[in-house]
């Protein structure tokens, strides 16, 4: 016997809303050293996005890349930077809205469009 109960919210006949996620890698928090190498961190230390032998993979990343990319990314990356945020989180901010009113205008109420990030906050 199956322990799946379903959705107990569900009804027949009551319309569902339809769920819309944009995706994207992520960003920084801020634009300080500090902050690029939290993300750094985290986005270099997926074994999806560097395929090498772990290992050695921890001894490059910690013992070079997070000593110096940090400082280099976060000085790009404050030329860039907006005054709400990110430029990445605001603009995709922006897109989630606008695709949800359209959406919305289209299709009626029953339409939610999120954001999600990969790596870093949110």
């Amino acid at each position: 016997m199956s322990n799946y109960r379903g959705n107990e919210n569900f009804r027949h006949g009551v319309p569902g809303i339809t769920g819309v996620l944009l995706s994207n890698l992520g960003t920084p928090d801020d634009c300080t050293a500090a902050a690029t190498r939290r993300y750094l961190a985290e986005f270099l230390a997926d074994p999806r996005v560097v395929e090498m032998p772990r290992w050695l993979w921890r001894v490059i990343l910690h013992g070079v890349v997070l000593r110096v990319r940090p400082a280099r990314a976060a000085h790009a990356y404050k030329r860039v930077w907006m005054a709400e945020g990110s430029p990445l989180l605001v603009i995709s901010q922006r897109q989630a809205q606008a695709l949800e009113a359209a959406l919305t205008a289209q299709a009626g109420p029953a339409v939610r469009v999120a954001l999600g990030m990969r790596y870093g906050r949110p």
